[in-house]
C-alpha cells in the first residue's frame, strides 16, 4: 500500500511495474553529570528539565526544578511559568557573547541531529511500501498494474490530503511548546485530529466506491475491479495512516525525532512477514492479491497503537491537552493553514502522476525509463525533506522562545545542508549515469535513454532540494498559502505547458518532460528561498505570540476547577 509521507511516492510503483512488464528527548533528562557541569544550579533529576522563556535574547537562559526558582533579575518575568524547551548544549553558552559563525555551525549540528531519525523513519516506511509492491508484483501483470492504479488513486484521493493537512501542525506544534503554553501541542493535536476525522469520511467513500469511478474514466474491467478491491481493503488502514502523520508530529515538536523510527522499525520486519504470509504463505491463511493490502493496513494500525501506548506511558504529559469542548475552536484558522498545506503537497504529488501519465504516451522504452528516473528522484526526496521537517521543527521552536535571531541563523544553516546533499546526489548521478539503469533494468535500450536524461535528472536534484527546504521554512511561518500558489503557479502553468509542448510538439520525448520539470522547480525553488531569506523573522515571532495569545485566556486548570 502506498502509504507515503513524501510527495512523488509512486513511482517506484511504475519502476517495478515497468521491471516486470519487460528534547525532550525524554526532554532529553540527557547526562545530568555534563549537565551540572554547565550551570551553578542543583538539579532535580527526578523532576523534568525546565527553562525560563527568554524574554531578550542576550539575558541568560536558566534551568530550574519544580521546586527550586531560577536565578532571578530586574529583566525575568515573574508572572510567567517556566517553559519547557529542547534541550540542546548550546543554550548552555547562551549568555556567553559569540559570534554569527559559532552559531551558524551549531544550528548546522542541531539539524543534521534532528534530520537524522526523521530520514530513518522515511526510510523504513518506503520499505513497508515496497514490501507491498514486491509482494503483488510476482503474482501477475494484471495484478501489478490493478495495484499500481490503486496506488495512484490513493495518493491522489487521499494520502497526499492528509500529508498536507498534517503539515499544519509543522506551524503551529513546535512554537507551542516553547511557549509559556506548552499543553497547546495537545490541544492543537485534538484539533487537526477533529478536522482530519471530518476529511476522511469522503476519502472512505471515494475508496469503498472505486471501481465505478475507474470505470467511467475509461480503465479496462478487469483492472478496475482489483483496484477497487485493493482500496477497500487498503481503506482499513487509512484511518491509522491519517493518526499516525499526526502523532508523528507531536512527538517531533517535542524533539522526540526517534520515537516514530524506532516504532516505525519495530513494525517493518512484521509488515514483511505479513506480506509473505497473506500474500504467498500456507493455504489456511494464504489471500493472495488482497493479502497485501491488508498487511499495510495491520501494519499502520500497529504503528498507530504503539504511538498511543509510548506516549501515554513513556512521554511525560507536559505537552498533554485535557480533552474538552475547546478542542473544537479555531477550527477555522487551521483549516485555513490545512488548504494551503494541501495545495503545497497534493500539487507536488499529482506534478509526478501527471509526468508519469504523459510518459505512458511515448512508447514503453520511455515509459519505463521514466519509471526509474522517477523511482531514482523520490528515493533522493527523502534526505532533504527529511532535512525540511527538522528546519521546521527548529524554527518553531525558536519562535515559540522569542530567537527571531537565531531563527533566521537556522534557515542559513539548512540551506548550507541542502547544498550539500544537492551536491552529493547530482555528483552521484553524473558519475554513474552509464551503469545507473542497470539496478533497474537489463534492457539495453532503456540503460542508454536513462543514460541520456540524467543530467537533467541530476539538475533536478539541485532545485528539488531547495524546494524540500522551502516548504519546511514556510510551514515554520505558516505560509503554506504561499507554498501552495508557488508549486501551482510552477508545475501548471510554467512546468507542464513548456514540458508537454516541447515533448510532444518538438518531439523531444523525455527530454522535453524533463526540462519542463527543471523550469518549474527552478521557478518555486528560487522565490521560495529568496522569500525564506528576506523574511523578518521578529515579525514571525509577533505573529506567533498573536496565535498563542488566542487561547492563552483558556488555562485547563480553569475546566478543571469548574469540575
Amino acid at each position: 500500500m502506498s502509504f507515503s509521507g513524501t510527495p512523488s511516492s509512486v513511482p517506484q510503483d511504475y519502476s517495478l511495474l515497468a521491471h516486470y512488464v519487460g528534547s525532550y528527548t525524554e526532554l532529553r533528562h540527557q547526562d545530568i553529570d555534563r549537565d551540572v557541569a554547565t550551570t551553578s544550579e542543583e538539579v532535580d533529576v527526578n523532576e523534568p528539565l525546565l527553562y525560563h522563556r527568554r524574554p531578550i535574547p542576550t539575558i541568560p537562559v536558566s534551568r530550574v526544578s519544580a521546586d527550586q526558582p531560577s536565578r532571578l533579575s530586574e529583566t525575568t518575568p515573574l508572572l510567567n511559568p517556566p517553559v519547557p524547551r529542547i534541550r540542546e548544549d548550546v543554550d548552555a553558552l547562551s549568555h556567553v557573547s559569540r559570534n554569527t559563525v559559532d552559531v551558524f555551525w551549531d544550528e548546522v549540528k542541531i539539524l543534521v541531529r534532528y534530520s537524522l531519525p526523521v530520514f530513518g523513519t522515511h526510510i523504513f516506511e518506503h520499505s513497508m511500501i515496497m514490501a507491498s509492491v514486491i509482494s503483488i508484483g510476482h503474482l501477475s501483470t494484471i495484478d501489478l498494474a490493478a495495484a499500481t492504479m490503486g496506488f495512484m488513486t490513493a495518493n491522489i484521493t487521499g494520502l497526499s490530503i492528509i500529508q498536507g493537512m498534517a503539515n499544519t501542525l509543522d506551524t503551529v506544534l513546535p512554537s507551542a511548546w516553547t511557549s509559556d503554553q506548552p499543553k497547546l501541542v495537545g490541544l492543537w493535536t485534538q484539533r487537526m485530529s477533529i478536522l482530519m476525522s471530518i476529511m476522511l469520511i469522503p476519502m472512505l467513500a471515494i475508496w469503498f466506491n472505486a471501481e465505478p469511478i475507474l470505470l467511467a474514466l475509461r480503465q479496462e474491467p478487469e483492472i478496475a475491479r482489483l483496484a477497487g478491491l485493493y482500496l477497500k481493503w487498503a481503506s482499513l488502514g487509512l484511518p491509522a495512516y491519517a493518526f499516525n502523520a499526526i502523532s508523528r508530529r507531536y512527538f517531533q515538536a517535542q524533539g522526540l525525532f526517534t520515537v516514530p523510527t524506532r516504532i516505525i522499525l519495530c513494525v517493518a520486519p512484521l509488515n514483511i512477514f505479513l506480506n509473505y504470509l497473506l500474500v504467498w504463505g500456507p493455504e489456511p491463511v494464504r489471500l493472495g492479491f488482497i493479502g497485501a493490502p491488508i498487511a499495510s493496513s495491520i501494519s499502520y494500525n500497529l504503528v498507530s497503537i504503539a504511538s498511543v501506548i509510548y506516549g501515554v506511558f513513556f512521554v511525560r504529559k507536559t505537552a498533554w491537552h485535557p480533552i474538552t469542548a475547546k478542542a473544537f475552536t479555531d477550527l477555522g484558522f487551521i483549516t485555513k493553514l490545512s488548504i494551503g498545506g494541501v495545495g503545497q503537497v497534493a500539487s507536488s504529488w499529482w506534478s509526478w502522476e501527471l509526468v508519469g501519465i504523459a510518459a505512458s504516451f511515448l512508447g514503453a522504452v520511455p515509459l519505463a525509463t521514466q519509471s526509474i528516473l522517477i523511482s531514482t528522484t523520490s528515493s533522493f526526496f527523502q534526505a532533504p525533506y527529511a532535512l525540511g521537517i527538522a528546519t521546521s521543527v527548529r524554527i518553531g521552536n525558536l519562535l515559540g522562545e522569542r530567537n527571531a535571531k537565531r531563527a533566521g541563523v537556522a534557515v542559513r544553516a539548512s540551506c548550507l545542508l541542502g547544498v550539500v546533499l544537492a551536491v552529493l546526489f547530482s555528483s552521484t548521478l553524473m558519475t554513474l549515469r552509464h551503469s545507473w539503469g542497470y539496478l533497474f533494468n537489463d534492457d539495453p535500450e532503456v540503460v542508454q535513454l536513462v543514460a541520456a536524461v540524467l543530467p537533467l535528472v541530476a539538475l533536478v536534484e539541485i532545485f528539488d532540494n531547495g524546494t524540500a527546504l522551502v516548504g519546511g521554512i514556510l510551514r515554520a511561518s505558516g505560509k503554506q498559502l504561499l507554498g501552495a500558489t508557488l508549486n501551482i503557479s510552477a508545475y501548471y502553468a510554467i512546468g507542464f505547458p513548456i514540458g508537454f509542448w516541447l515533448t510532444f510538439k518538438w518531439d523531444m520525448q523525455l527530454i522535453g518532460l524533463w526540462l519542463g520539470l527543471n523550469l518549474a522547480m527552478a521557478f518555486s525553488a528560487s522565490i521560495g528561498l529568496y522569500i525564506s531569506l528576506t523574511t523578518d523573522w521578529n515579525r514571525e515571532v509577533e505573529k506567533v505570540m498573536a496565535r498563542l495569545a488566542a487561547d492563552k485566556a483558556y488555562r485547563p486548570q480553569d475546566e478543571e476547577h469548574r469540575h
